[in-house]
């Protein structure tokens, strides 16, 4: 596995690039942006990284509850330490914390406690923690198809969500942002779908079977209808996303002898196909932002097919152990960057002292929190799902 830590690492450093671009190289990020979208290269590798991993944990356990326990105290612990971190800075006057748009705090916490504040039309705490929201949607549908015993259907699902994508775009379909919220409130939509994942969680990971297909299909409903309907991306792009991680899944598939690589290209084909054309097609009059996308996307594909490529040959040590920690420098980086924009401010020239100086700070910084918060959580995670596991 590790060509995929190598694929993390990889993309954990350019997303941070491209985050601290906006405080040290605006000038460079300008003229960059436009031809390379480097936010939207470095999430599509993660996405596809998730979508190999994440389904192979869930049918290498075959029992969803130890796969959630394994989820929570993969994701959580750091999660919590990151936001306390900026909260704590926020309240001490070292960064700003954006507005909520008048939202309660309950309602904001509530959104943010189930990682979905993406698709629950509430402002994200820290920007990069919108993807753990499409993660999130993820988990759910696997789950789901797993309920049902669809899970081996990866490279059906995954040409199916990318031609969706390319349909709402060739018929028109345009929604406001966070559509869904707009119509039924935000707060309600909070409470409705917050209940229905707790419920859809409890009852996924029961022992009696007709529990678990309720529980496993209230989750997937619940994916299927925030993604499209209260997204704050284009429908065709959420749907691209979830496309990507199903895209993944498929290529896990045929690594495996579960799937042929035949079925796995033609998947592929299909997939990059259906977003490049919906990229390509979206109105948004913008030929260089669309430009910017689609180069990151087929950069992200080409990276993905060549890390597959190398998957048995010896790769760089630090780049391995970079993608052990990326995790903590993808949620940690935003921390320092709020900090030090609250406290020093951006830099109105090029700098790149000052940003190779924030890797020199951050990477230790990282390698401390992975140690001391996201290596032990996993220990226990691993101990409560021996333990939590059926007979």
């Amino acid at each position: 596995m590790g060509w995929l830590d190598a694929l993390r690492g990889l993309a954990a450093l350019v997303v941070v690039f491209d985050h601290s671009s906006y405080s040290f190289l605006a000038e460079f990020r300008k003229e960059l942006m436009p031809e390379f979208n480097t936010s939207r290269y470095g999430i599509m590798v993660f996405f596809l990284v998730s979508g190999y991993i994440i389904p192979a944990s869930l049918e290498r356990r075959g029992c969803i509850r130890t796969f959630w326990i394994g989820r929570v105290l993969r994701i959580y612990p750091l999660w919590t330490a990151v936001v306390t971190a900026v909260l704590a800075a926020g309240l001490l006057g070292f960064a700003h914390i954006r507005d909520f748009d008048g939202q309660s705090v309950a309602t904001v916490a509530v959104a943010h406690v189930t990682l979905l504040q993406e698709l629950l039309g509430t402002p994200n705490l820290l920007l990069v923690l919108w993807t753990l929201s499409y993660e999130m949607a993820f988990y759910l549908l696997v789950v789901a198809l797993f309920t049902v015993r669809l899970h081996k259907r990866s490279a059906a699902v995954a040409a199916t969500l990318a031609m969706l994508a390319a349909v709402s775009v060739t018929v028109g379909v345009s929604l406001p942002e966070s559509a869904l919220s707009g119509v039924i409130g935000t707060g309600p939509l909070i409470a409705l779908a917050s209940i229905a994942m707790v419920v859809s969680i409890c009852c996924a990971s029961a022992t009696a079977p007709v529990l678990r297909v309720f529980g496993g299909l209230l989750g997937g409903v619940v994916a299927l209808v925030l993604v499209p309907l209260n997204g704050t991306v284009p429908i065709w792009e959420g749907m691209v996303i979830l496309a990507v991680m199903f895209l993944g899944t498929a290529v896990y598939r045929a690594e495996h002898g579960q799937s042929t690589w035949r079925y796995a290209a033609c998947t592929a084909i299909v997939v990059v196909a259906c977003a490049v054309a919906s990229a390509y097609w979206h109105g948004d009059g913008n030929n260089f932002t669309r430009r910017g996308w689609i180069v990151a996307f087929l950069l992200a594909m080409l990276t993905f097919g060549v890390g597959l490529a190398l998957r048995r040959r010896q790769l760089p040590g630090w780049l391995v152990g970079l993608g052990t920690i990326s995790y903590s420098v993808y949620l940690v980086h935003p921390v320092l960057l709020a900090v030090s924009d609250g406290t020093v401010g951006r830099w109105p020239q090029d700098n790149l002292v000052l940003e190779v100086t924030f890797y020199v700070v951050l990477l230790p910084l990282c390698i401390l929190t992975y140690r001391y918060i996201e290596a032990p959580s996993q220990r226990w995670g691993r101990k409560l799902a021996r333990r939590m596991s059926p007979p």
